[in-house]
């Protein structure tokens, strides 16, 4: 008998499964991604320190005009450029459960354009 699962169980259950397997470190940290309905954030986040080196987000100011998925591409431009101000040239990237595809590919791109490596 399957599970029935609403959709974000179901992501949250597909992030889980990741995370036990990607994990941010001092020299490699990792990139993670959340996409609600409207906006799109992304942090670089070392796990070992529990700290935050670089975030970005679609409700900054000016960020949320046009396209969401134009908006995504400029977040990640804006976090590749705030990382790499914190001495951060490679990261793991963590899709947080989405499908990678839509916005959160557009936000890769614009992070590797940004000039981070994953």
């Amino acid at each position: 008998m399957a599970r029935d699962l609403s959709s974000q169980a179901a992501r949250l259950r597909r992030h889980l499964r990741v995370r036990r397997k990607v994990s941010g470190t001092p020299e490699r940290p990792r990139l993670s991604v959340f996409r609600s309905s409207n906006h799109i954030y992304a942090q670089v986040v070392d796990d070992t320190k529990g700290h935050t080196l670089a975030a970005a987000n679609s409700r900054e100011q000016g960020m949320a005009t046009g396209p969401k998925a134009t908006a995504a591409h400029r977040i990640g431009q804006l976090v590749a450029e705030r990382a790499k101000a914190q001495g951060v040239s490679k990261v793991v990237f963590d899709r947080g459960g989405y499908q990678y595809h839509g916005r959160v590919k557009e936000l890769a791109n614009g992070a590797r354009e940004g000039g981070l490596e994953f």
